[in-house]
């Protein structure tokens, strides 16, 4: 598998920012976080505007080595035919808010907001939902693998190269 490029798309809590941490340290490659280019501001409540957004992803995009991770399929959509490898993590819904609930200290409004978010991932109608990153996945030509659960995720960052790929 080529992960000279690698993005990594799921649900929030599915582990794509653990996922990607690890890979970029092994692979000695820049990391992005799409939730840095979309969100203005650390509170997650201020979006970008788009065209900003897109520009930033493309720009990281550009680079010969990368790890970029994220939800948001209309970045995503926007950097995939740079990308020479294509994870998606397909946890379950109730194991992306149950780690989100655990990586979470505060209860609040923007929580309560993000767990029914990560809850809704199956039936969302948008680029960030299910059916989406499933297209996505489908219609990449390059290297492909979907990881169901943590101990897939956790041998695949233990040794990238050992798992097969479609």
């Amino acid at each position: 598998m080529d992960l000279t490029r690698t993005l990594i798309i799921g649900n929030s809590g599915s582990g794509k920012s653990w996922l990607a941490q690890r890979l970029a340290e092994q692979l000695h490659a820049p990391w992005t976080d799409l939730d840095q280019i979309h969100w203005l501001s650390d509170e997650h409540s201020i979006a970008r505007p788009r065209n900003e957004a897109l520009g930033m992803a493309r720009r990281a995009a550009s680079e010969e080595h990368w790890v970029i991770e994220g939800v948001y399929g209309w970045i995503v959509s926007e950097i995939l035919h740079r990308a020479t490898a294509l994870i998606w993590l397909r946890i379950d819904d109730v194991d992306c808010v149950a780690n989100i609930r655990r990586r979470e200290a505060n209860d609040d409004e923007r929580l309560t907001a993000l767990l029914e978010w990560a809850d809704s991932y199956r039936t969302r109608d948008d680029s960030s939902g299910f059916a989406a990153h499933q297209s996505l996945f489908e219609g990449f030509v390059g290297s492909r693998i979907q990881l169901m659960d943590r101990k897939e995720i956790t041998d695949f960052a233990s040794e990238p190269g050992a798992i097969p790929v479609s």
